[in-house]
C-alpha cells in the first residue's frame, strides 16, 4: 500500500486518446446527481407543485433533542482545532468502533466535514492509478476519483450483493492493470450499500480481503450506514476485522441521526499496518489544506453522539425500524408492479429493474433508458427518483434508485410520529405518499 501526500498525476477511465489528463485538467461540469435531484424538486415544489421525492438520499428524521442541546452548549468554541479533529471526538469514535469488534485507538481517527470529505481526502493521498468502486456505486466515488485525477475501474456486483465488487472480477481486473502497469492500488466498499439497499454477506467481504491481499489493495469500507442494517449488527461484517492492516473505515452522522447538515465525519486508520503512518500524515496534510479543521461545535455534539448514551441508542433503534418498515413497504409496491428487486436489507434506498417491461414501456412512452423513465415518473406522475445510469450503470438499464426516507412527512411533528409508530406505514401521510406511488405505478405497468 504505497501512500504519499502530493497529488497523483495520473489519467481517469476509461483510458483512451481523448481522457482527461493530469488532476489539474479535469473539470466536473454538473452537480451530483444526488443533489442537483433534490434541488429540481425543491424548485418544483415552491412553484406549487406537489411532488413526491424519492430521489435524495436524505434520512428524513429531527435531529435528537440531546444533540440540540449539546450543539447550543458548544457554540463558544470558535477555534480552529486540531486537524484530526478534537480529542474528545476522536476518543468517542474510537469507544463507537470498540463496541462494535473494532479496536480502535483515538491517534487512529480522523475528523472531517463529513465522510464525503474525508474519501475525497483519501483519494489524494493515494499513489497508484486506479481505484476500483462496484458498479453500481454512489455516485460520488466515481466523481471523486477524476476529481483527484485517480483512474477509476468499476467492478459490477453480484446480484443481491450491493456495494462490493464481485470478487473474482476485482481479481480479474487487478491481474489485468498489473500486466499493462496500471496497478490497482485500492478498492470501495459500501456497507450497507447505496444505491441498491444490500448488505454483502460475510462470505463475499472475506472473499474480497482475500483477493486485495494478494493485490496489495488497499480497503476503503464507507460504513455510513451500518448502525441501520434493518435486522440489526448481527449480519455485518466490516473488512476492518478480516483485514485490519489494510483497511480504513469511514462513518458519520448524518444517516444514523440525520444530522447531513452538521456536516462532521471520521475515519478510522489501518492499526499497525505497514505504511500507516505515512497514510496518516498525508491524510492530514490534505485536510489541513481543505479545510483546516471541522466546525468545534460541531465536533463537541457529535463526541456526545457516538459516546452513544441511552437516548442516542434508542433514537437509532427507531430510526433503524422506520428505515426498514417504509423500505420494505416501498420495495412491496415495486414488486406487485412485476420490477425485478432485491429485498432490502439497510439504509433506506431500492434498486429496482424495469427491464421486464421494456417493450411496453418503449412502445407506450418511449423509454429507452433509465433517464427517459426517471424522467417519466416526474413529468406524468410527479415522482422525483435518479436513473442507475447515474450510479454507473449503463445508460440503457432501466433501473432506479429510489431514495424510501422522505416519506416519513413533512413536518418535525410527523417524522417524530413516525419514529414512534409501530406500523409507520399505516400513518395518514405515509400511507397516501405509498398510495401515489402504487397508482403511478400501476400506470407505467398496465
Amino acid at each position: 500500500m504505497a501512500i504519499t501526500a502530493p497529488l497523483p498525476t495520473i489519467t481517469d477511465e476509461p483510458r483512451t486518446p481523448a481522457s482527461p489528463g493530469p488532476a489539474t485538467h479535469v473539470r466536473m461540469t454538473r452537480v451530483s446527481a444526488t443533489l442537483a435531484a433534490n434541488e429540481a424538486l425543491d424548485e418544483r415544489r415552491q412553484r406549487g407543485e406537489r411532488v413526491l421525492p424519492l430521489a435524495f438520499g436524505e434520512a428524513g428524521v429531527p435531529v435528537a433533542p440531546a444533540l440540540k442541546h449539546a450543539l447550543a452548549m458548544a457554540t463558544h468554541r470558535n477555534g480552529y482545532g486540531p486537524v484530526a479533529g478534537l480529542a474528545d471526538l476522536r476518543t468517542a469514535a474510537a469507544g463507537y468502533w470498540g463496541r462494535r469488534g473494532l479496536p480502535t485507538a483515538a491517534h487512529e481517527v480522523v475528523c472531517g466535514p463529513g465522510s464525503k470529505a474525508l474519501l475525497y481526502g483519501l483519494l489524494l493521498c493515494l499513489r497508484g492509478d486506479s481505484v476500483a468502486i462496484p458498479r453500481p456505486s454512489w455516485v460520488s466515488y466515481a466523481a471523486q476519483a477524476s476529481l483527484t485525477g485517480t483512474r477509476r475501474v468499476y467492478v459490477p456486483i453480484m446480484p443481491g450483493q450491493g456495494g462490493v465488487p464481485d470478487p473474482e472480477r476485482l481479481e480479474a481486473a487487478a491481474t489485468s492493470a498489473a500486466r499493462d502497469g496500471s496497478r490497482l492500488s485500492a478498492v470501495i466498499v459500501t456497507l450497507p450499500d447505496n444505491p441498491t439497499g444490500t448488505l454483502a454477506s460475510a462470505e463475499m467481504v472475506r472473499a474480497l480481503c482475500d483477493v486485495a491481499r494478494r493485490h496489495d489493495l488497499l480497503i476503503i469500507s464507507d460504513e455510513i450506514y451500518r448502525d441501520l442494517v434493518h435486522s440489526g449488527d448481527e449480519d455485518f461484517l466490516s473488512p476492518a476485522s478480516v483485514a485490519p492492516e489494510r483497511t480504513i473505515v469511514t462513518s458519520g452522522l448524518s444517516k444514523n441521526l440525520a444530522l447531513g447538515g452538521w456536516r462532521i465525519g471520521v475515519a478510522r486508520l489501518p492499526d499497525a499496518a505497514a505504511g500507516v503512518t505515512a497514510l496518516r500524515e498525508a491524510l492530514l496534510a490534505a485536510c489541513s489544506e481543505i479545510w483546516s479543521a471541522p466546525a468545534a461545535p460541531v465536533q463537541q455534539a457529535a463526541a456526545l453522539a457516538f459516546s452513544e448514551p441511552p437516548e442516542i441508542t434508542e433514537r437509532i433503534a427507531r430510526s433503524r425500524h422506520l428505515h426498514g418498515a417504509i423500505a420494505r413497504a416501498v420495495a412491496a409496491r415495486f414488486t406487485a408492479a412485476g420490477a425485478l428487486l432485491a429485498q432490502p436489507r439497510g439504509a433506506f434506498y431500492l434498486y429496482p429493474d424495469f427491464g421486464p417491461h421494456r417493450p411496453a414501456l418503449l412502445g407506450r412512452f418511449g423509454v429507452q433508458t433509465g433517464a427517459d423513465l426517471a424522467a417519466l415518473l416526474l413529468r406524468k406522475y410527479g415522482i422525483g427518483v435518479l436513473p442507475g445510469s447515474a450510479f454507473g450503470d449503463p445508460d440503457r438499464a432501466l433501473r432506479l434508485r429510489v431514495a424510501t426516507s422522505r416519506l416519513y412527512g413533512e413536518t418535525a411533528a410527523q417524522q417524530e410520529q413516525a419514529l414512534a409508530a409501530a406500523d409507520p406505514a399505516a400513518l395518514p401521510w405515509i400511507a397516501d405518499g405509498l398510495a401515489w406511488l402504487q397508482r403511478a405505478l400501476a400506470g407505467l405497468a398496465s
